[in-house]
């Protein structure tokens, strides 16, 4: 999904510039290490304290201004063609296509003895949720009894599911 190659292109970002961090100070350090030479007048350096009172507050808002940007484009709504409720319970969840009747079922997971060769234990269920291929889909999201978490990782997405309250998301597949 679009999101997803948000995260994945902010987690280069991020880990770019978390390598170059680390190899600068570890350079520093080995050179520091290895050298005989020392120089007492680097102590008193007050441009050198700006600098590296200054650098590190800018390198972070050059990482958290991309975050901030993905972090509201995974809360924007826009005018979603489908509507899907999921209710969260204590071993299955309920789906509800509100756009089409009412429709409503369980899904339940499998038991061991049910698994076909190739089957993904505890995450194989009865019935799968239909989602239409590029098309706006919301998820509102609730728990009728303890906290759960509804995912689709290969989309970013991860909605906590908490009794009483009623989550959403929105994605495209």
């Amino acid at each position: 999904s679009p999101i997803m190659e948000e995260l994945i292109t902010f987690h280069d970002h991020a880990f770019m510039a978390m390598s170059l961090i680390s190899f600068l100070v570890l350079y520093a350090l080995l050179s520091t290490l290895t050298t005989k030479l020392t120089n007492t007048n680097i102590t008193n350096a007050q441009e050198m304290e700006t600098i590296w009172t200054i650098l590190p507050a800018i390198i972070l808002i050059l990482i958290a201004l991309p975050s901030l940007r993905i972090l509201y484009l995974t809360d924007e709504v826009n005018d979603p063609s489908f509507t899907i409720k999921s209710i969260g319970h204590q071993w299955y969840w309920t789906y509800e296509y509100t756009d089409y009747g009412g429709l409503i079922f369980n899904s339940y997971m499998l038991p061991p003895l049910f698994l076909n060769p190739g089957d993904l234990r505890l995450l194989e269920v009865d019935n799968r949720v239909v989602l239409p291929i590029e098309a706006p889909v919301r998820m509102m999201i609730t728990s009728q009894d303890v906290l759960h978490s509804w995912t689709i990782p290969t989309l970013g997405l991860k909605t906590d599911a908490v009794p009483g309250r009623l989550n959403q998301t929105v994605f495209t597949a």
